[in-house]
């Protein structure tokens, strides 16, 4: 699947946000529901009491200067000035109070919506197929989940906790205005903040195109820091440290002059925002005071809107932030949800049953597959593994050999034909139950960065520690294991990188052994380890097979002489098939690839032959020269 850019544009915004809403109202989990309802009850109990705020200041300062105004509806011991501004820091607080108390009811509900989403999407991403985790790179889709939860709780944050909460209250110091000091205030004010909000969104817009400027730069500079790095051997054998250097400052001086461009943008956004609201309120303050003078509005009341429009601009001048991270938090959680939209290539059957193994044995019947409807691998593929038997499968590159095991495994579906496990169509059983009559020791064995122990039991994760040992020491690598310093704790490192090849294969054999399937596919399990590994290794195999239906894809034909049958592949068709001499005897397609291998084998031991004797007779020579 090719990666889809999507974005806050692309008009999925209000879908992005109906299929958010039953993680935010989620309708088996009542409490959480209980939540939501208290968190917007206490979100419009602070919002009211925060408008009330400057009511106490407007006292306070009426008292203070002795002007006749009506006074609020208390009783005479909270009249005193003193009291008054007492009781507007107390209110504060309690608003203060109230805030916290609707965020914390509302990080529960949050953080179960991150985590319902992300944990479906990770299972969702483990179901689809084999083809779309080989065209993607696994690190965005690890970083799309990332993002999509953090763009979740941008959304709560920004979109139920300030947003929202800031309309409510333009809302109410409208109506207050309106009320109590005509229309005229309220014309004012609206203009004013429709003028701020459309500059903050079209220079937030423009801001938008300078920041990703100044993120490419910066993934750029540091992808070439992580690849020079990654690489240090290499750079230092071409002594290439000065080219590296230049190139890195490079990235950096781009990231330089994008960066200069974002703060310097921020600060005409920031002046522009100032300069809008501060015309304003100059010019509402500016109606206020040829009221005091006139003798309609008391200092109180001019005091009082002064407040009322600072405390409007603390939520206003977060608004291009707000703008900002929302839709970045809709892009990303827009990407999450486009990759739940990818649907599955393979899928179980509703009739699906448990697959049922009562001998093991495996038949491929007139199988036609291809990765790509123009490129043909496999064109009518039939044979049979007998229950406890084993067969190879060999032939030249792209013969279409590990096509084999996947089709068995059913990462993809065949186009044609049926494979069939004791006669059941596996397209007719359950992807889990399959799979787990299947033991696998492929040629290239990535661990996990966990301990020995974990990825050895990762064949069979209920085994205890005996049984994790047997497995080892049945695979030759359980005296390995007890050398190491930590033992079966010891760190296997990332990919397994602080084991060599022979090791990895030991591990993997391990854990198929623990596994213990009645059937077993060896993927080119030895093709790259030395000579000596190799046969240790095999002898390992050989135990592991022994009275399983193993199937064998293999490089090397000397480890496949043994086997019962040999299935020679080109083309994506079955050339030859018997067994290593009645092949050798046919001098067809086999035979000519034993040779070639003999050839190869040959030469390589008289070059160690070779380089054993000059070192022979450099150790003679020094030696007679000594003496």
């Amino acid at each position: 699947m090719a990666d889809k850019t999507v974005s806050a544009d692309s008009g999925s915004t209000l879908k992005t946000l109906v299929n958010l809403w039953p993680y935010m109202w989620p309708s088996d989990r009542p409490d959480l529901k209980a939540r939501v309802v208290w968190a917007t009850f206490y979100l419009f109990v602070a919002k009211f009491i925060l408008v009330g705020v400057p009511y106490f200041f407007k006292w306070a300062t009426n008292a203070l200067a002795g002007d006749n105004a009506p006074l609020p509806p208390l009783p005479d011991f909270l009249l005193g000035p003193v009291m008054l501004v007492i009781a507007y820091n107390v209110v504060r607080l309690v608003q203060l109070g109230f805030n916290q108390l609707r965020d914390a009811l509302f990080a529960r509900v949050g953080q179960h919506a991150v985590r319902q989403l992300a944990y479906k999407t990770f299972v969702h991403m483990h179901n689809l197929s084999l083809r779309f985790h080989l065209e993607r790179r696994t690190g965005g889709l690890s970083r799309i989940i990332e993002r999509g939860t953090k763009g979740i709780e941008t959304i709560v944050r920004f979109t139920i906790l300030n947003s929202l909460p800031t309309i409510l209250e333009f809302a109410l110091t409208a109506v207050i205005f309106a009320i109590a000091y005509g229309w005229l205030y309220v014309l004012v004010v609206a203009v004013t903040v429709a003028i701020y909000t459309w500059f903050t969104v079209w220079a937030s817009d423009w801001r938008i195109g300078i920041r990703r400027e100044m993120n490419d730069s910066d993934t750029d500079a540091n992808t070439k820091a992580i690849d020079s790095l990654l690489n240090f051997e290499t750079v230092k054998y071409f002594n290439n440290e000065r080219m590296e250097a230049q190139r890195f400052d490079r990235s950096m001086q781009r990231y330089e002059v994008a960066a200069t461009k974002t703060w310097t943008s921020l600060g005409w956004l920031n002046f522009g925002q100032g300069a809008i609201f501060g015309a304003g309120m100059a010019i509402v303050m500016w109606m206020s005071a040829l009221e005091v003078m006139a003798g309609t509005q008391t200092i109180g009341d001019f005091v009082f809107i002064n407040a009322m429009l600072m405390q409007l601009s603390v939520p206003l001048n977060f608004i291009g932030f707000i703008y900002r991270e929302i839709r970045q938090g809709l892009t990303d959680i827009e990407q999450m949800f486009a990759l739940l939209d990818v649907k599955q290539e393979v899928v179980d059957q509703p009739q699906a049953r448990p697959l049922a193994v009562s001998h093991g044995a495996v038949e491929f019947r007139d199988v036609h597959f291809s990765y790509d409807p123009a490129r043909p691998i496999l064109k009518g593929v039939s044979f049979e593994v007998p229950a406890g038997k084993t067969i190879a499968i060999v032939g030249p590159s792209g013969a279409g050999k590990s096509t084999i095991s996947r089709l068995l495994f059913r990462f993809y579906d065949i186009q044609s034909g049926s494979v069939l496990i004791d006669g059941q169509d596996i397209r007719d059983v359950t992807q889990e139950s399959l799979r787990a009559a299947i033991g696998m020791v492929p040629q290239d064995t990535v661990l996990f960065n966990d301990t020995i122990a974990y990825n050895i039991r990762y064949g069979r994760t209920d085994a205890s520690d005996e049984e994790v040992k047997k497995a080892a020491e049945l695979a030759q690598i359980g005296a390995f294991i007890d050398r190491l310093p930590d033992g079966y704790k010891a760190m296997v490192g990332e990919r397994g990188l602080k084991l060599s090849g022979g090791e990895k294969q030991r591990v993997a054999i391990a854990r198929t052994i623990l596994k213990a399937p009645p059937i077993l596919m060896l993927d080119e399990a030895t093709s790259a380890l030395d000579t000596h590994t190799e046969q240790e290794i095999q002898a390992a195999l050989d135990l592991v097979s022994r009275g399983r239906t193993t199937i064998v894809i293999a490089h090397r034909l000397s480890t496949v002489i043994g086997a019962d049958e040999i299935i020679v592949l080109k083309d994506g068709r079955i050339a030859e098939r018997g067994t290593h001499l009645a092949l050798l005897r046919k001098e067809g397609l086999y035979a000519s690839m034993w040779a070639r291998q003999r050839e190869a084998s040959e030469a390589e031991e008289r070059l160690r032959i070779a380089r054993e004797s000059d070192d022979l007779g450099i150790v003679t020579r020094r030696r007679t020269a000594e003496v």
